[in-house]
């Protein structure tokens, strides 16, 4: 049997993932030109400075896929025997933390020039000899921030769901709520031309406040992961229903009485334990495991390293103080 095995993904789905990867770089430019965008048109806005920092944010799932990506792949060494595929949930935290230190700073900072009662002051501008009030041009390019964003949020959705990458369905949920921080950035503007100069630092704190909604969600999220909670779907709504039907498969065998299974999320991949007790005086038992194994591979191309070991009984978690019974 083979120790050290270099994992690939299947045809269809490495084809996805060089899609992901276009996307993200995509992304990475859209981002630079709205920050850009956004940095120009500034002024002293609350809700614009908000906006431009969450642009800023949206920098950061996308660069943290594109650096999983090319570490997520490589061979199992000896300084690193289970692989590299746990870069995937490294980089799902470390931007899920920024999402939320970030999102805090811009509710403390809204907050505290509402309360000091800071009435940000927007002027006029010319531009090609035309004279205008100065929000209208932030308006226009907040709108224009929108169509790209949930555009690439869309489209990143799918194949998340598809990748089983919570780092990529992060970004994507995070592009496609895009719409959310440019209506309340327009509201605060809104609200500073007609005089309500508290709606300016109302509106960057519901932007603040949805970035670290995010934040805390994908920060618990990956925190989980690496303390190896059982395997959820992408969007963390329910169990992943994958461990299940393997149990379940595998007990179908012959030659097996019991089984149990232990299971947990390596970035895209699936690894964990296999202990089965076969039948009396069965023939062949080594071959059969090996055997066993392999199938257990090519069940789910998610199922990557799994070991499968021979034991004579299987106590369940109620002979072990009332915990549950892992293979339910």
């Amino acid at each position: 049997m083979r120790v050290y095995d270099r994992f690939e993904l299947p045809a269809d789905k490495a084809a996805l993932h060089r899609r992901a990867v276009r996307l993200a770089w995509w992304t990475i430019a859209f981002f630079l030109a709205a920050v850009g965008l956004l940095a120009v048109t500034l002024g002293q806005s609350q809700a614009m400075k908000a906006a431009w920092i969450e642009d800023m944010l949206g920098l950061v799932p996308p660069a943290a896929f594109l650096i999983a990506a090319r570490f997520r792949n490589r061979a199992p060494d000896e300084q690193f025997p289970y692989g590299y595929h746990r870069s995937v949930s490294v980089a799902f935290l470390a931007g899920s933390v920024a999402l939320l230190g970030l999102g805090a700073y811009v509710v403390y900072d809204s907050a505290v020039r509402l309360v000091a009662g800071e009435r940000p002051p927007i002027g006029l501008v010319e531009v090609f000899g035309f004279r205008f009030w100065l929000g209208w041009l932030m308006i226009v390019v907040l709108l224009a921030t929108v169509p790209p964003a949930v555009m690439l949020g869309h489209a990143k959705l799918r194949i998340a769901r598809e990748l089983h990458d919570k780092v990529l369905y992060a970004d994507a949920e995070m592009n496609r709520a895009d719409w959310l921080t440019a209506a309340a950035a327009v509201l605060g503007v809104l609200g500073i031309g007609f005089g309500f100069w508290w709606a300016d630092a109302v509106a960057a704190m519901v932007i603040g406040a949805d970035i670290v909604r995010d934040g805390v969600r994908s920060t618990r999220a990956a925190v989980a992961n690496l303390m190896d909670n059982r395997p959820r779907v992408v969007d963390g709504s329910r169990p992943h229903p994958l461990p299940d039907q393997l149990l379940a498969a595998v007990l179908d065998h012959d030659w097996i009485a019991d089984a149990w299974l232990r299971i947990r999320e390596e970035g895209h991949v699936f690894a964990g334990e296999l202990l089965v007790v076969p039948v009396a005086h069965t023939d062949g038992l080594v071959q059969r495991l090996e055997e066993l194994q392999r199938w257990a591979r090519d069940f789910d191309w998610r199922v990557h390293d799994l070991v499968v070991a021979p034991v004579a009984r299987i106590d369940t978690g109620a002979d072990r103080g009332g915990r549950p019974d892992l293979r339910s």
